[in-house]
């Protein structure tokens, strides 16, 4: 909608250049009357004058006195090639990849960051707009469609992967290097602390005294009848059990040859074969990974899994004291510090945006243009002279003024010139 105020302006200086038209027509009338014949030069002159420039300015947007007359009504006819050259001049001088990435290095964009990320107020409004952001996120991944389409994909997507490649893939990654052993390596610490635990050794000697009692009860009576403590044999016999598994695990864990290493080796290097070539086997993987991902429980759990985290993001987000929009604040500050201080950093910052604009120019420059010619070439033909005549109207009625009275200066310079010239 055009603005009120420009109308009002336009229609003003209509008025004035049509009153100025009329006055120098009704003063050729009345010189031609009176005898006034430099007058009548001037006024005669100044009437044409005003008149083409009125045929001239209506032309540019209507045809005058609604007469199809050729070559007017220029801007509503010429719509399209207006849209197409308006685009391509934006295009071309305003999102032109060089001028981008040189407004963008000049701009220094992680310095105007890093100044304004330090103040502590400035990373608070960060932090809770992100977080407004990351509720509405929630609130719209709660709507039924949307967890209905995102689990639907999520399945599709993992039923497509092809489990068994890609399982053999990380395996045969993992043994570059040997760096398979120390996952072993790992595994052996981990379990000596568990054999450590006060509780392992006592559940040992409790197991032993079960087995005992269900499948040798005789020989468990008669310990009691020859003076030994079944609970104490147990306890003893347990702990050379954790011992001798202790000596094991130290022995691999000590000896890089060590023979259980090697049969480690192999059975990595059996299972990675398996998971490539094996069909028979890659199929009994497939069929597993269909079969969870068909399980009722799985979508349960990946529904409850994601309510519980819902809900436990929203009450957080929803309390004054949000620890999540402390440590966005805090990451957020720290990375403001960070890029004040180390101009390196500010630098590779500004490098990898300038590198994005210079990647996303071409087809953003290709896009807006577009999207500009396109538009253009949308409008209603009215709103089109519409809106372009209240922008520069104003403007135009001016070339009738001038037109008016320069043109009766003229008519008046070739009067005198005739009569000198007589």
């Amino acid at each position: 909608m055009a603005n009120p105020q420009k109308i009002a302006q336009l229609a003003r200086m209509k008025g004035l250049a049509a009153a100025a038209l009329l006055a120098v027509a009704a003063l050729f009338v009345l010189a031609r009357y009176q005898g006034w014949p430099w007058v009548a030069a001037f006024a005669e002159a100044a009437t044409i004058g005003a008149l083409a420039d009125w045929f001239a300015v209506v032309a540019l947007f209507r045809h005058p006195l609604g007469l199809p007359i050729p070559h007017t009504a220029i801007l509503p006819r010429n719509k399209a090639r207006l849209a197409d050259n308006i685009a391509e001049f934006i295009r071309d001088k305003f999102l032109d990849t060089a001028s981008l990435v040189a407004r963008l290095r000049s701009a220094n964009p992680a310095e105007r960051l890093a100044g304004w990320l330090k103040d502590p107020k400035n990373a608070t409004i960060f932090a809770e707009r992100l977080v407004v952001v990351m509720a509405e996120s929630l609130d719209f991944m709660d709507d039924p469609r949307v967890r209905r389409l995102a689990l639907h994909a999520l399945r599709r997507r993992a039923g497509s992967l092809d489990m068994a490649d890609s399982m053999g893939g990380i395996l045969d990654a993992l043994t570059q290097g040997g760096r398979h052993q120390a996952l072993l390596d790992e595994s052996i610490h981990k379990l000596a602390q568990w054999l450590d635990e006060p509780g392992v050794r006592h559940s040992f000697a409790s197991m032993i005294l079960d087995v005992a009692a269900r499948e040798y009860p005789k020989v468990v009576a008669t310990l009691g009848f020859v003076g030994i403590d079944p609970t104490e044999l147990g306890d003893k016999v347990a702990t050379g059990i954790v011992a001798g598994v202790h000596g094991l695990l130290d022995d691999i864990a000590t000896n890089p040859d060590h023979p259980r290493r090697a049969a480690f080796d192999e059975v990595v290097t059996r299972y990675i074969g398996r998971l490539k070539s094996d069909e028979a086997f890659r199929a009994q993987v497939d069929q597993m990974k269909r079969e969870f991902l068909a399980h009722p429980a799985v979508g349960t759990y990946l529904r409850d899994l994601w309510d519980e985290l819902r809900a436990w993001l929203g009450r957080d987000m929803a309390s004054a004291d949000s620890m999540i929009r402390q440590r966005i604040a805090s990451a957020a500050g720290a990375l403001g510090t960070s890029l004040a201080a180390n101009e390196a950093l500010r630098d590779s910052l500004n490098e990898h945006l300038e590198k994005t604009v210079e990647s996303l120019a071409p087809e953003l420059r290709t896009g807006l243009a577009g999207h500009i010619a396109s538009t253009v070439r949308a409008w209603n033909d009215e709103d089109l002279v519409r809106e372009i005549e209240v922008s520069v109207g104003r403007d135009l009625q001016f070339i009738r003024l001038n037109g008016t009275f320069v043109g009766g200066l003229i008519g008046l310079a070739l009067y005198a010139v005739t009569q000198l010239l007589t």
